[in-house]
C-alpha cells in the first residue's frame, strides 16, 4: 500500500520522491500501522478500508524520524543501518521530504472520507494531530527532550518525554482505528 501511494522516484521532481522512500522503505518494524490493524482485526472488521489509516501513521511516524535526526535535534547518523536523510541527501531535502510524508498522511486521513462517517474522520484526524501536536504529542515531547539533552532531568520530565514521543502516536493508532470502527 505504501509503494502505491508514494510517488516513484521517477516523478518530478525526483530528489524528493527517492528521499521519502528511501526513509518509509528503510526497514522498520511498522509498529504503529500494525497496532491500528490488529485493532481492527479484534474487533472483527475488514482490513482494507483500514489502510489509509495504518499509511498516515507510518508516514508520520518517519517524518518525525526524518526530523529527529537533523542536526538540530539529535544530530544522528545512521537510522535503521543506513545514513540518516540529511546524511544521504542534504538538511534541505530532508526536511521537505519530513514535511511531504506528514503532507501525504493527511491526504490519506482524507481518503478515508471517501468510504466513511465524516464525524468519525474529523475524530480520527483531532486525535492523530493532537498526538503529534505540542500538547502531550510528540513535538511537545521532543521540545523536552531537546532542552533536556546533556542537562539534569527529573523523572517526571523523562515520563513526558516518553508519554509524548514515543506513546502518544502508539496511543492514536489504537484509538483511531477503534473510532473507525465504531469501538
Amino acid at each position: 500500500y505504501l509503494g502505491d501511494i508514494i510517488p516513484s522516484g521517477e516523478t518530478h521532481p525526483q530528489v524528493i520522491h527517492e528521499a521519502m522512500r528511501y526513509s518509509v522503505f528503510a526497514g522498520g518494524k511498522r509498529i504503529r500501522p500494525i497496532l491500528a490493524l490488529a485493532t481492527a482485526q479484534a474487533l472483527e472488521k475488514p482490513l482494507e478500508p483500514m489502510m489509509p489509516l495504518a499509511a498516515a501513521l507510518e508516514l508520520t511516524h518517519t517524518y518525525s524520524l526524518i526530523h529527529d535526526d537533523l542536526p538540530a535535534l539529535d544530530d544522528d547518523d545512521y537510522r535503521r543501518g543506513k545514513p540518516t536523510l540529511h546524511r544521504q541527501f542534504g538538511q534541505g531535502v530532508a526536511i521537505l521530504a519530513g514535511n511531504g510524508l506528514l503532507n501525504l498522511a493527511f491526504h490519506q486521513l482524507a481518503v478515508l472520507l471517501e468510504t466513511g462517517s465524516a464525524e468519525k474522520n474529523l475524530r480520527v484526524i483531532r486525535l492523530l494531530s493532537r498526538a503529534i501536536g505540542t500538547l502531550g504529542g510528540m513535538i511537545g515531547g521532543q521540545v523536552i527532550d531537546l532542552l533536556t539533552q546533556g542537562k539534569p532531568y527529573t523523572a517526571e520530565d523523562l515520563q513526558y518525554i516518553h508519554a509524548s514521543k514515543t506513546g502518544a502516536l502508539v496511543h492514536a493508532s489504537v484509538y483511531c482505528s477503534a473510532v473507525l470502527c465504531d469501538a
